[in-house]
């Protein structure tokens, strides 16, 4: 399934395991400048990566592992997996025992931004159906001036309001029902006041600002 591009501005970060720019990679990679230079795509940016990286904090690839931890997340929130491509393994030290965890990174990885948010990891598969959306597919569509859409439940902004409204039910100090006043919420048992960030996560206002807020959420709710 795909969506029209032309409202939006598309960028296209291709991460490439370096030095494999061969067939079907290479392949990829100019047909994804070829996007570029037809404006299907706004803006593409390749970058390289090895083949493993520790896991460890000291990592001399700490960007890639915090692409790779940027994925995940989106992942999550879509419901989907990026395991594979992505695999973990542990490396023994032949002379001293010791063991290390690797991330294995894949050959191709593409993640596209519309107006400067993350909208798609490529490749992923959704395990509920045993489906996986390819580069190929990705790049295949974009190349017919199309954004790809993920797999996966509920787009991400539906989801993050399902969980606002979730959040909101209870007030986070004694648990009570929560007054919502367009958007202002307010615990009728304990005083609580705050509004909803844009996670879902019921955020505290100022105590200068309470009182009048209480008020006026109170108010509005009837």
């Amino acid at each position: 399934m795909t969506t029209d591009t032309q409202a939006t501005e598309i960028t296209a970060v291709c991460h490439v395991r370096a030095p494999l720019l061969l067939e079907p990679v290479d392949r990829q990679v100019e047909t994804l400048r070829a996007c570029e230079s037809e404006g299907a795509v706004d803006d593409l940016l390749l970058r390289s990566w090895p083949k493993e990286v520790t896991l460890t904090d000291d990592t001399p690839y700490q960007e890639a592992l915090e692409s790779f931890e940027r994925f995940e997340q989106w992942a999550d929130r879509r419901g989907v997996s990026i395991r594979p491509p992505f695999r973990e393994r542990t490396a023994t030290n032949q002379i001293s025992g010791g063991t290390t965890d690797l991330l294995i990174m894949p050959m191709l990885c593409l993640e596209l931004y519309a107006d400067d948010e993350l909208v798609g990891v490529f490749p992923h598969t959704d395990e509920d159906v045993d489906e996986t959306y390819t580069t190929d597919e990705a790049i295949a569509a974009l190349r017919t001036g199309e954004l790809p859409t993920p797999l996966g439940g509920e787009p991400e902004d539906a989801a993050a309001s399902a969980a606002a409204n979730a959040t909101a039910d209870a007030c986070p100090d004694c648990g009570a029902s929560m007054i919502d006043g367009q958007g202002l919420f307010a615990c009728p048992e304990c005083g609580w006041l705050g509004t909803v960030s844009e996670t879902g996560q019921l955020v505290a206002r100022d105590d200068g600002t309470r009182a009048t807020e209480r008020e006026t959420a109170t108010a509005e709710s009837r």
